[in-house]
């Protein structure tokens, strides 16, 4: 049932309300057109807010993408814990939160996947994101002599790049394997034990 005219039409509205459209429909038959209708009002004023369906797309995608980094953020800002602790917690709740949104929401895991591949600026500015809280946990653990890098920035893209099957949508096939669990920790253990000084 659309929601009632007099509710203020807001970006982050339309913005929950194509996420449930995208779900319903898929990235490739969801319309401008069905967002309006959902929100009970016309396209032109969907418009208003973004200029077109890919501004709008972009827009789900970001704040999608969004989320994660506000969560990783509470850890790597975290006042207490060591660097290799943070660093532990935090490749540990990125691969659990991209497992959760693809086990819990297949649908809508699917579709973003879809939307990924189509707002390459917005991806590249969430792993740029996401490398840079990686870089300043091993700053602050080089800081405090619990961890070893001579290349911050380079220690955080090795690591990023090494917990790939445990974060990159093209492996979530993956992470239903009962050994994925096991995997994951095994990773985790070289890599934080390949940067303690």
């Amino acid at each position: 049932m659309p929601p009632a005219a007099a509710e203020p039409l807001t970006p982050e509205r339309i913005l929950a309300t194509t996420e449930e459209v995208l779900r319903r429909f898929g990235p490739t038959k969801a319309t401008v057109v069905d967002v309006a209708r959902a929100l009970g009002v016309s396209h032109g004023s969907v418009y208003r807010h973004f200029p077109s369906k890919a501004a709008l797309r972009e827009a789900v995608t970001d704040r999608w993408l969004a989320r994660s980094v506000v969560m990783l953020e509470e850890i790597t800002s975290a006042p207490t814990g060591s660097a290799p602790s943070k660093l532990e917690s935090w490749l540990e709740a990125l691969f659990e939160a991209k497992r959760h949104k693809a086990g819990d929401d297949p649908e809508l895991f699917a579709t973003y996947t879809v939307l990924l591949a189509e707002n390459s600026g917005v991806v590249d500015a969430h792993l740029t994101e996401l490398i840079d809280q990686l870089g300043r946990i091993i700053s602050e653990g080089v800081a405090a002599g619990s961890l070893a890098a001579a290349d911050v920035p380079a220690a955080a893209r090795a690591v990023f790049d090494a917990t790939g099957r445990f974060h990159d949508p093209q492996y979530a096939a993956d992470w239903l394997s009962p050994t994925i669990i096991t995997e994951f920790e095994a990773v985790t253990a070289l890599v934080i034990r390949g940067l303690r000084a």
